[in-house]
């Protein structure tokens, strides 16, 4: 089946620029908000959306995240909103939407049930930051089945073997953490990331999109230059928070300034 993460990612490289990823918690402020929230990202540049349903115990997640989550949680979110918003978002546009789940609540839910909904719902994949491949066989087994993306995580600490199965696991992207620690905004970014996409390329073919840590153009057009994307979170959630919609979409278009650039 043809992946819709890695059909935008390479839209975007056709058109001579490095992919855009935007990432907003779902049912923050409320849920029909942050619908609203998701397709202004499409509207003002985003390439590929990326949602996170509110989890109790987001341990990878820093604080402005942390806060929109759990006021989420607060305002009574429930496993079904996140169909209904990635079903309600995909019906406003052709952006593909991916859903980043901690594993608890997917193994609560059910792998098959949750890849079966979230594919009716016109979902394109999970990105997993807390499951390795080696112990995501259930979901592994499901997304070949239902041909949504896996989209796992390399780490700069990743050993080379480590990579290898990374690599050869994921669909759609790998996630390439930027930073050890927990998401939010950097002064700068570690040099350990372009170590690490240069480490992945040189162990085959990959669409390597960088993550935590980059929260204005600058930083984005730096990571386009050696990598396949940049994925930001944290500035979006700030801007959603500090001035709604309209916010969203002024820094949305600031941000998308930064992708065009001369690729590695």
């Amino acid at each position: 089946m043809v992946s819709r993460v890695a059909a935008a990612i390479d839209k975007a490289h056709a058109a001579g620029r490095g992919a855009f990823i935007g990432y907003l918690p779902i049912g923050y402020p409320d849920l029909e908000t942050s619908i609203q929230a998701a397709v202004t990202l499409a509207r003002n540049g985003v390439d590929i959306i990326e949602i996170g349903p509110p989890y109790s115990d987001p341990v990878m997640d820093g604080e402005v995240i942390q806060q929109a989550t759990q006021h989420a949680l607060a305002n009574g979110f429930r496993m079904r909103d996140l169909f209904t918003a990635v079903q309600r978002i995909s019906a406003e546009t052709d952006v593909p939407v991916v859903v980043m789940t901690y594993w608890n609540p997917v193994m609560q839910y059910g792998v098959d049930r949750y890849a079966d909904d979230l594919l009716a719902a016109g979902g394109a994949g999970l990105i997993t930051p807390d499951i390795t491949p080696e112990a995501g066989g259930e979901w592994i087994a499901a997304s070949k089945r239902t041909g949504l993306d896996r989209i796992f995580l390399a780490a700069p600490t990743s050993s080379d073997e480590r990579l290898d199965l990374v690599l050869s696991s994921s669909t759609g992207f790998v996630y390439t953490v930027s930073t050890m620690g927990i998401t939010g905004e950097r002064a700068e970014l570690d040099r350990a990331a372009r170590t690490l996409v240069e480490r992945m390329r040189a162990r085959g073919d990959v669409r390597a999109c960088v993550g935590i840590g980059i929260s204005n153009a600058d930083q984005i057009a730096g990571v386009v230059e050696y990598a396949d994307g940049a994925i930001v979170g944290t500035a979006l959630v700030k801007a959603l928070r500090d001035g709604g919609l309209d916010a969203l979409a002024e820094t949305t278009r600031a941000l998308a300034g930064g992708t065009p650039t001369t690729r590695y």
